[in-house]
C-alpha cells in the first residue's frame, strides 16, 4: 500500500485518501468522479456552508438534541473554515452531483475531522456535523446566504460608490455643453452632466433592483432536510436557525414560507441574477459611451481623454486604449452569459429537487463579485479622473447643423431642413446659413441657437 495514504471507509466500502487530507471517503469520490473542470465553488460559499455548520450545531445544542462536548467542538472546527483556513481542503469541481452533496460531506468530513482532533469525543459527519440537516437544504441555504451577504458586504457599496463617482463627474462636468447623438449621429446639445446623469440614475437603479430582489433571497431553505417535510430536524430548528444565523450575519433571514419551494426551485436567484444582468447591461452602456466619448484622439469624437494607464499596442508606439472600459465591457458580457447559465439551471428543478444547484452557487457568486470589483475599478479609474477635451466639444458645437431645430416654430420643418443641408454641404456655421436664407436678425439667431440654451430645452 501506498504509505502516502490513509483507508478511509463509508457506505459504499474502503477508499484510500491522501494521509495529509481533513477529508474522508466521501469527499475522495467526488474528486476520482468528477476530474471535469478545475473549477471549485468560491471561497464564500465554503465558508457560508461552514456557517451554516456552526449556526446548526449551536441550534441543535440549544435544542438539546447535541451534546455540547461534540457541539462545541464542531462550532470551534467551522470558526476555522470562517476564517479562511484550509481552504485547500475543498477540491471538488463544481460540475458534480446536481444537489451538491458532495461538497455537502466535504465539509462535512473537514470539520469532523477537525473536531475529533480537538477533544475526547468522536464526531461523525453524518451524525453530528450534518445533524437536522441535508445536503437538499443545506445548499441551496448557502446560495441564499452566501448571495445576500456578498450582495451587502460587496455589491451594494461598490455600486453606491459607483454612483456617487458618477454624480460627482457629472456636477464638475455641468458647464460643459456637447453635441448630442441619436443613431450615432448629430443631434441636439446637452451638457456633459445630463449626459452622465442618466448613468447615475442606471446605478441608482440597479441598486434599487437588488434591494427589491434580496426579500425572497433572505428566505431559507433550512429546516426542509430531504424533501421539504422537515424529516429528522426539530420542529423548532428552522426557526431557530434562521433566527441565530440574523443575528450573526445582520441580515434579517427567515425560514421560508414553503421549504418544498425552497428545494424544488431556485427562482429567487434567478431573479437576483436577472437583476445583476440588468446592471451588466447599464455598465456595457456606460463602458461604450467612454469608449466612443475617448475615441481619436484624432480621428475619433475627442470628447473626453481618459487617464493612460498602460501602453496600447505591441508594434504602435504611443498608442494608448481605453483598458478600464474595455475590462468593464468584458465583465459585462461575462454577467450576462451567467445569467443565461442560471436560466436554464433553475429551469432543472424536477419534483422536489433542483439538480444543478452547484452551478448556480458559482456562477451567481461570480457575477456579484466581478460587478462589485469592476464597478470600484470603473469609478476610480476611468470616471473620477478624465478630462474633457472642451476644444472639440466646442468645434462639433459650432459645425452642427442639427441645431436649425430649433428654428422649427418660427420658420417651419421645410425651411430649416433646407437651412441645415445647405450648412452640411458648405461645412459653414448653422448661424451663418441661417441669417442668409431667413429674415431673423443675427441676434435673435445668437440668441435662439445658443448651445446652453438649447441643452435646457429652450426655455427662456
Amino acid at each position: 500500500m501506498n504509505t502516502n495514504y490513509r483507508i478511509e471507509k463509508d457506505s459504499m466500502g474502503e477508499l484510500q485518501v491522501p494521509d495529509n487530507a481533513l477529508y474522508g471517503a466521501q469527499t475522495q469520490r467526488a474528486i476520482n468522479n468528477f476530474p471535469i473542470s478545475g473549477l471549485t465553488l468560491p471561497s464564500a460559499f465554503i465558508k457560508t456552508v461552514a456557517l451554516i455548520k456552526q449556526t446548526a450545531a449551536k441550534v441543535n445544542m440549544e435544542l438539546g438534541v447535541l451534546d455540547d462536548a461534540r457541539g462545541q467542538a464542531i462550532i470551534q472546527a467551522a470558526e476555522q473554515i470562517i476564517q479562511g483556513e484550509h481552504s485547500d481542503q475543498f477540491p471538488i469541481d463544481i460540475f458534480q452531483t446536481g444537489s451538491g452533496t458532495s461538497t455537502n460531506m466535504n465539509v462535512n468530513e473537514v470539520l469532523a475531522h477537525l473536531a475529533s482532533e480537538s477533544g475526547s469525543v468522536a464526531i461523525g459527519a453524518n451524525d453530528h456535523v450534518n445533524m437536522g440537516q441535508s445536503s437538499n437544504d443545506v445548499i441551496p441555504t448557502a446560495i441564499h446566504i452566501s448571495s445576500a451577504l456578498e450582495c451587502q458586504r460587496q455589491l451594494l457599496p461598490a455600486l453606491e460608490h459607483l454612483a456617487k463617482t458618477i454624480e460627482s463627474k457629472a456636477c464638475a462636468c455641468k458647464n460643459h455643453t456637447k453635441t448630442g447623438r441619436t443613431h450615432l449621429m448629430d443631434a441636439m446639445p446637452m451638457t456633459l452632466e445630463q449626459e452622465l446623469g442618466a448613468w447615475a440614475l442606471q446605478i441608482r437603479n440597479g441598486i434599487d433592483r437588488i434591494n427589491s430582489a434580496l426579500p425572497r433571497v433572505q428566505k431559507l431553505a433550512q429546516g426542509g432536510t430531504a424533501v421539504g417535510t422537515g424529516i429528522n430536524a426539530h420542529p423548532k430548528f428552522a426557526a431557530k436557525f434562521a433566527d441565530t444565523m440574523t443575528v450573526v450575519t445582520g441580515i434579517a433571514f427567515s425560514p421560508n414560507d414553503s421549504f418544498f419551494e425552497s428545494l424544488s426551485c431556485q427562482d429567487a436567484i434567478v431573479e437576483l441574477s436577472g437583476q445583476l444582468k440588468t446592471i451588466a447591461v447599464s455598465l456595457m452602456k456606460i463602458a461604450n459611451d467612454l469608449r466612443w466619448m475617448n475615441s481619436g484622439p484624432l480621428a475619433g469624437l475627442g470628447e473626453i481623454e481618459l487617464t493612460a494607464l498602460q501602453p496600447g499596442s505591441s508594434i504602435m508606439p504611443g498608442k494608448v486604449n481605453p483598458v478600464i472600459p474595455e475590462a468593464a465591457a468584458m465583465v459585462a458580457a461575462q454577467v450576462i452569459g451567467n445569467d443565461a447559465t442560471i436560466t436554464v439551471a433553475g429551469q432543472s428543478g424536477t419534483f422536489q429537487l433542483n439538480v444543478m444547484l452547484p452551478v448556480i452557487a458559482y456562477n451567481i457568486l461570480q457575477s456579484i463579485e466581478i460587478i462589485s470589483q469592476v464597478s470600484i475599478t470603473l469609478a476610480d479609474k476611468a470616471i473620477s479622473d478624465f478630462s474633457v477635451r472642451e476644444d472639440n466639444l466646442q468645434d462639433a458645437l459650432a459645425r452642427n447643423p442639427i441645431l436649425v431645430t430649433a428654428l422649427n416654430p418660427i420658420i417651419g420643418y421645410a425651411k430649416a431642413a433646407e437651412v441645415a443641408k445647405s450648412a452640411y454641404k458648405q461645412g459653414r456655421p448653422i448661424i451663418d446659413v441661417a441669417e442668409e436664407m431667413t429674415d431673423i436678425s443675427r441676434a435673435e439667431l445668437e440668441k435662439i441657437l445658443e448651445p446652453k440654451h438649447l441643452a435646457a430645452g429652450g426655455v427662456n
